[in-house]
């Protein structure tokens, strides 16, 4: 058994839900300069900017005496064309060139199942901690197996608990475990082998397991979002500091600069600390958390800073000739705040980013692969103009590029709330549709089904979507489709809403659909798992399949050698 008898030093700095911004973003503050009401633009965030105040902090702590710790508590994948085009290899790249010690696995990691998750596992340089994740009854005869990869510390089965590091700082252990979301399933594409357990047992026997080795000193890094964290540090006792992720939670208040003001920093919820920056790489957290030889903590002190470039952007017709001194001293003002650090990139990383991978992004954000030639609108609820002329093209995308495959798709269903916007007349990129219109990387797949089924599922949609004697979960869910008509009666009984649902079979045009004839259909992997009124969509038979391809993947293939639209003209591309 290990004795503590030593007080100890940590300076920990923390990021969380990155989703793949490396490059700065503009960000608009709202400020008020001597009685001047300003709106700046600022360029904020990035990985370089990160990396060059994570190396301040590191050479403070070094002089200080303190030991020095850097950690992302999960959701790295997603976000922006770094991850749509590379699929998570830029993601290892630049962590690594972060230098972070350790990252938790979230659930954005699993949305496009684990062989994603096994190829990133390939490639960083720091462990991956997933306490709470069941590996032991994974298959075998996988091509991509995770169980037994010594970065991964997955859920150990035998004793129920989470595997943790010591890390040892000047002879004195502190223990890291990490946990995330138990509901997985529900909101991912985890392998069905692979489940997430409890993950407040998970803790509870955990930290005792830590205690009884002798450590009294125990991080957790969490994504289990802030209210998940809370209620954990509520039941669970022995945990010091829970670094958390999952809810974009920017602790601290910024309301001068014009962003919400939100719980403070370093919230502490009986005798455990917890702490979270935001998201998108716009911000760093920062803590000093001393321990007591006994394992309590003596002095927490911390805060979560916006990393912002040198230029403020002030539209200067805004400004008189006796009011140009504001923007100097709005530059001031911004220097000066608490919660601001102004800093340069750091070459290093800033040259990797440009050497790699910015190149392919800017070329697919100037290659244009078709011409909008009209304003084609998308809206998820139909109104009196009409429907979404996006999103049933996106659901034909999918039965073209399945049926590409070689699977013989007859349908498709895809819900409004994945594609985000209407395209304007003028040229359309690869990276407009990955980026703006598609931005989701969720694969698609496929399943057989029975025909009363598929009634169902539309049925379940559409009264989710309007609140039609449920409570909906929003319009997103409303379904439009690709080979099938219907209509739809919301004065009916729920069950029997839907009328005249019919498919175009090619060979006999448009039959009714027989309710226990199978039929073979094509959607979103999310709409699959029966969220948001799919529930039906369960009922298919087997498990359905899988596939690699996005949305946009579909949707772009579609174009370029698919569409017959009249408002889509493609143009030649090897891309």
């Amino acid at each position: 058994m290990i004795r503590n008898n030593k007080s100890v030093k940590i300076t920990l700095a923390h990021i969380n839900d990155t989703h793949s911004y490396f490059e700065p973003q503009p960000l608009q503050l709202q400020l008020t300069i001597d009685g001047k009401a300003l709106s700046p633009y600022v360029s904020n965030g990035g990985f370089s900017r990160i990396a060059t105040r994570v190396k301040q902090l590191k050479a403070a702590a070094i002089q200080n005496n303190r030991e020095f710790m850097f950690v992302h508590a999960g959701d790295c994948f997603q976000g922006t064309l770094y991850f749509s085009l590379f699929k998570g290899k830029a993601n290892s790249d630049m962590l690594n060139a972060l230098g972070i010690d350790m990252m938790t696995i979230g659930n954005h990691e699993l949305d496009m199942g684990n062989e994603p998750v096994a190829t990133f596992l390939d490639r960083i340089q720091f462990p991956l901690l997933a306490g709470n994740w069941d590996l032991s009854n994974e298959i075998q005869t996988k091509t991509h197996r995770l169980s037994g990869r010594s970065n991964l510390l997955s859920y150990q089965a035998s004793d129920q608990t989470a595997p943790w590091i010591t890390h040892i700082i000047d002879d004195e252990p502190v223990a890291i475990f990490g946990l995330s979301i138990d509901k997985m399933a529900d909101i991912a594409n985890v392998d069905i082998d692979t489940p997430f357990v409890n993950a407040f047992e998970t803790a509870l026997k955990t930290v005792k397991s830590i205690q009884q080795s002798g450590i009294n000193k125990i991080i957790l890094l969490s994504h289990l979002g802030f209210e998940g964290d809370c209620d954990l540090a509520k039941q669970v006792d022995g945990i010091s500091l829970i670094v958390g992720g999952h809810t974009h939670v920017l602790q601290g208040d910024f309301s001068d600069l014009g962003l919400k003001k939100d719980v403070e920093y370093g919230l502490k919820v009986n005798d455990t600390y917890i702490v979270q920056a935001g998201c998108h790489a716009q911000a760093l957290g920062h803590c000093k958390i001393d321990f007591n030889a006994d394992g309590s903590v003596n002095m927490f002190n911390g805060k979560n800073e916006l990393l912002i470039g040198r230029r403020l952007c002030i539209d200067k017709t805004l400004l008189t000739t006796h009011d140009d001194l504001l923007h100097d001293k709005a530059n001031l003002y911004l220097a000066q705040h608490s919660n601001v650090i102004v800093c340069k990139k750091d070459l290093q990383l800033q040259r990797l980013l440009l050497d790699k991978y910015i190149p392919k992004v800017r070329e697919l954000q100037n290659t244009v692969i078709a011409t909008i030639t009209e304003n084609m609108r998308h809206i998820r609820i139909p109104d009196e103009n009409g429907s979404s002329e996006i999103a049933p093209l996106v659901a034909e995308s999918f039965v073209h590029k399945m049926n590409e495959q070689g699977h013989k798709v007859d349908f498709a269903i895809h819900n409004a709330g994945g594609v985000r916007s209407s395209l304007n007349s003028g040229n359309i990129s690869v990276a407009d549709i990955a980026g703006k219109l598609l931005p989701f990387v969720v694969p698609i797949g496929i399943y057989r089904i029975k025909g009363k089924y598929i009634a169902q599922a539309l049925e379940g949609a559409i009264n989710n979507a309007t609140n039609n004697g449920v409570i909906g979960s929003g319009s997103g869910s409303y379904p439009y489709t690709h080979n099938l008509k219907f209509n739809y009666h919301n004065d009916r009984p729920i069950g029997k809403r839907i009328s005249r649902l019919r498919i175009d079979t090619k060979d006999n045009g448009w039959q009714s659909i027989d309710q226990e004839t199978i039929y073979c259909g094509s959607s979103s992997a999310y709409t699959m798992k029966g969220k948001e009124g799919y529930d039906a969509l369960t009922m298919m038979e087997d498990k359905g399949v899988i596939t690699q391809y996005s949305m946009a993947d579909c949707f772009i293939y579609f174009i370029k050698n698919v569409s017959n639209n009249l408002k889509i003209r493609p143009l030649n591309t090897n891309i």
